[in-house]
């Protein structure tokens, strides 16, 4: 009898029974009437299940008198049905005195509903008492209230009774355990701030070193994946929450479609963001429409994120004005992006006033690249004491670029020092343009290691200039080899310093491309040096078209070498100005070679000053003859 008025008490919603605003079916109808006939007879256990049967359906009037004559017969589920059926009508006292009667007949039920009346009203003694009873009983709902209770005293026994809670199907206590697992993991491998976006809580792992980074790392996968599987026996239950989080996990590891999936049941169940979650995976499907049906949704949910992808996707089509729109309603929505992209909005469309004036907003809001946005822009209408406080703020909440725009400023004003430190910050977190700012000073001190260090960083990070400079710094410790101008030389294998070089020439770098001609040059290859040569001539170098008409020359090619001389003696080559006075004073054209023999004495350097003043000299009398 017990147990049968106990399943019949709450269908797991606690103590307030919602009407089911229904009517029966045919078969609990049928069962409904033969309970009626048995309780008329005076079968009490008839008489509690058939109270439990219309207090769910809402019949508070019919049920009263029936769980009543149930209870003065000491049926205990009874009681605890009473005690709900009271608590509807408004009569709490009332109902905590039958909720009492239960419970101290073994009712967890309303043991449970005992211990949250008592918290309601502030006594959390008597509150921790009742729902520790009804917990120890093995009832979900009594776990998850004293766990509740617990970790809101802080209390280190929450854990053990949220675990409890959640292993017995209890949807909220399996998401709020995972969510602890998601913290556990966070602090353990060092983390801080927020996760995917998803919660404020921090969540995303981060690689320490060494061998206690390690550990946190392999404990933390372990409490990585089990706070998975608690996400998913929430989630399977209909948690919209552990959905979201779970459809995070699987596109972080990217399982996109499964991903998709958790966030359509989540954002079908009415998440915002998990409908904003769905809007970007369709987006980069290429499913742009899709997107804009689900980031609309969320965002008329309030989802600032969703309004600004949506202000976004307008600003792409060249919809300014519905872009503003919905960055607007980002704003409203408590999202600094949106004044942000507001900004970038009015910058596009040339309202520099209007820029300021939002960046400014998000600036002072704490969106740190609307600070860094913001100094760039006092800094181009020459405020700098203005750019350097919001530079300076931008790169305390850890703005790279800040950091190394500050190291620009600083630079600027000759304070070098301060500069350089401002350099190692942003290269610390890895800006490619920092590091290499820190290798070049770095070389200026004699530091070699350290520089090195710097611009294999920066080479890696893609620049150009980095990779020549480290090839440079490479290439000045091989042991020197004998070569004329355009030797050959026994070098047949590819080194780290022209691999460097080859990188740096094939992204444009015009002295690379230079240099990769002289070591091809070098190794015999002519095509190659050649081909790099005319590379790098064509870009302006005139060190690349100087060479280009030395190998030219060499093969035979003097008229064609002629013309490359004379686009570097024009870029102010001097060595190429006095190839051309040569060229011209042999073919008897004395005029022109004196006149090139001139540019060649301007040009320089003193070697070929001396060489040029000689022959032009000699041009001279040669014409006064």
């Amino acid at each position: 009898m017990n147990v049968m008025g106990d399943k019949a008490t709450l269908f797991e919603t606690g103590r307030f029974v919602q009407p089911s605003g229904e009517e029966p079916t045919r078969d609990e109808a049928a069962e409904e009437a033969r309970h009626l006939i048995q309780a008329e007879a005076g079968d009490v256990e008839s008489m509690s299940v058939l109270g439990a049967m219309l207090l769910r359906r809402g019949d508070l009037d019919g049920a009263e008198p029936r769980l009543r004559a149930a209870t003065a017969a000491g049926d205990r589920a009874a009681a605890n049905n009473l005690g709900v059926l009271l608590h509807q009508r408004g009569y709490p006292e009332e109902a905590a005195g039958w909720w009492r009667i239960a419970a101290v007949a073994g009712s967890a039920a309303a043991a449970h509903a005992l211990g949250r009346h008592h918290r309601e009203r502030g006594d959390e003694p008597a509150a921790e008492y009742w729902l520790r009873q009804s917990a120890e009983q093995g009832h979900a709902l009594g776990a998850y209230a004293l766990a509740d209770l617990l970790e809101h005293r802080g209390d280190t026994d929450a854990g053990q009774w949220m675990r409890a809670a959640a292993e017995r199907g209890h949807r909220e206590a399996a998401y709020r355990l995972a969510r602890a697992l998601d913290r556990k993991t966070a602090v353990n491998e060092g983390e801080t701030g927020a996760d995917n976006g998803v919660d404020t809580e921090p969540a995303a792992p981060a690689a320490n070193v060494g061998v206690a980074g390690t550990a946190g790392t392999v404990a933390g996968a372990a409490e990585a994946a089990e706070a998975e599987q608690w996400y998913r026996q929430a989630a399977a239950r209909g948690h919209r929450r552990a959905a979201l989080h779970l459809g995070a996990i699987l596109e972080r590891r990217g399982r996109l479609k499964e991903a998709g999936r958790w966030y359509l049941t989540s954002a079908k169940d009415g998440e915002a963001r998990a409908a904003c979650a769905l809007g970007f995976l369709l987006r980069d499907a290429g499913d742009t429409e899709s997107a804009a049906v689900w980031w609309l949704r969320a965002a008329q949910d309030g989802d600032g994120n969703a309004a600004n992808a949506l202000g976004a996707l307008h600003a792409e089509r060249g919809e300014t004005q519905t872009a503003e729109r919905w960055y607007r309603a980002a704003m409203d929505a408590g999202d600094d992006n949106g004044a942000y992209n507001l900004a970038l909005l009015c910058v596009e469309q040339g309202r520099t006033a209007q820029a300021e004036q939002w960046y400014r907003r998000a600036a002072y809001a704490g969106h740190r690249e609307a600070a860094n946005a913001l100094a760039v822009l006092l800094l181009q209408v020459g405020d700098t004491s203005g750019a350097e406080p919001w530079f300076s703020k931008a790169a305390e909440a850890g703005s790279v670029d800040a950091a190394f725009n500050l190291g620009i400023l600083y630079a600027g004003r000759g304070e070098d020092r301060v500069a350089l430190r401002c350099y190692e910050r942003a290269a610390a977190a890895g800006h490619t343009e920092a590091a290499l700012q820190v290798g070049i000073a770095r070389l200026r001190e004699g530091d070699e290691a350290t520089a090195e260090r710097h611009l294999r960083c920066a080479a890696g990070g893609g620049s150009a200039e980095a990779a020549y400079r480290l090839a440079a710094v490479l290439d000045a410790r091989r042991p020197a080899v004998s070569e004329h101008e355009l030797g050959e030389s026994s070098l047949n294998v590819k080194t780290e310093c022209e691999e460097w070089y080859e990188r740096a020439a094939t992204q444009g770098h015009r002295r690379a491309q230079v240099r990769v001609g002289m070591l091809a040059a070098a190794r015999g290859d002519v095509v190659e040096a050649a081909r790099w040569y005319r590379t790098a001539a064509e870009a302006g170098s005139r060190n690349g078209a100087f060479n280009l008409g030395l190998l030219l020359a060499r093969e035979g090619s003097e008229p064609e070498a002629a013309v490359w001389w004379e686009r570097a003696a024009d870029a102010g080559h001097g060595r190429a100005a006095l190839r051309l006075a040569l060229v011209y004073a042999r073919r008897g054209e004395l005029a022109v070679g004196q006149r090139w023999a001139d540019r060649a004495v301007a040009l320089g350097p003193a070697e070929v000053t001396e060489r040029a003043g000689r022959l032009r000299d000699a041009l001279r009398e040669e014409l006064s003859a």
